[in-house]
């Protein structure tokens, strides 16, 4: 069995909460955990991140406290949101994006409360990743093409935003949709036939000016 794509950037909150519901849904081994930059995705689109609009910014931190406070996920905000993710980013692909590595860094991020762009915490990361010499993985360029490749693959596979599973050609988007998603991989054919298979035909009444 293929494993799917699990598109990710530990800057975002939900994937921690995503992460933890793949877990109880028994899905964490069936993904391929690739970490990008989401700032890449809003500049590509044109969009801005909520933490960009500060009533949005407000009410999605509000949103995700309660909502791991509701289904009992340890969280704790790291000091500064949003932190610049390029050394968790890295760190965890030269930890070779294992499901281990992948929960160490969000576990890091986001039930230590620790913010990864730091240097001391950014060694401190390493060293529970197992990563020896932490400045050597941050400057890798096989590690930097890697994060590279990774973005371009979810350019590719229309991902807009994270985190995001693709599964037969269908994103996945956000820690809400995971129930959906067991659904797709135990019953694929109800997502195949209609109404599902007709709504990408379905056309727009109107566009926005731009």
């Amino acid at each position: 069995m293929s494993l799917i794509p699990w598109y990710f950037d530990p800057i975002s909150p939900f994937a921690w909460l995503a992460w933890n519901h793949l877990q109880r849904a028994g899905l964490r081994a069936r993904m391929q955990p690739r970490p990008i930059l989401f700032a890449g995705l809003l500049d590509h689109y044109g969009n801005v991140g909520p933490a960009e609009i500060p009533s949005k910014r407000q009410f999605t931190y509000r949103l995700v406290q309660w909502r791991a406070e509701e289904e009992r996920i340890p969280f704790h905000f790291p000091p500064a949101h949003p932190f610049n993710p390029l050394n968790a980013l890295r760190l965890c692909i030269a930890a070779g994006s294992t499901e281990s590595a992948v929960s160490s860094v969000l576990e890091f991020v986001w039930a230590q409360g620790r913010d990864p762009s730091q240097p001391d915490e950014a060694t401190l990361l390493a060293a529970q990743l197992g990563i020896e010499d932490p400045a050597a993985a941050l400057t890798d360029p096989r590690i930097k093409q890697q994060l590279r490749d990774n973005f371009e693959a979810a350019l590719a596979d229309g991902v807009f935003g994270v985190p995001t599973a693709v599964f037969e050609g269908q994103r996945y988007w956000g820690d809400d949709c995971v129930p959906m998603l067991s659904q797709a991989i135990a019953e694929p054919e109800r997502f195949r036939a209609a109404p599902f298979s007709d709504l990408d035909e379905l056309p727009m009444g109107v566009a926005r000016k731009r």
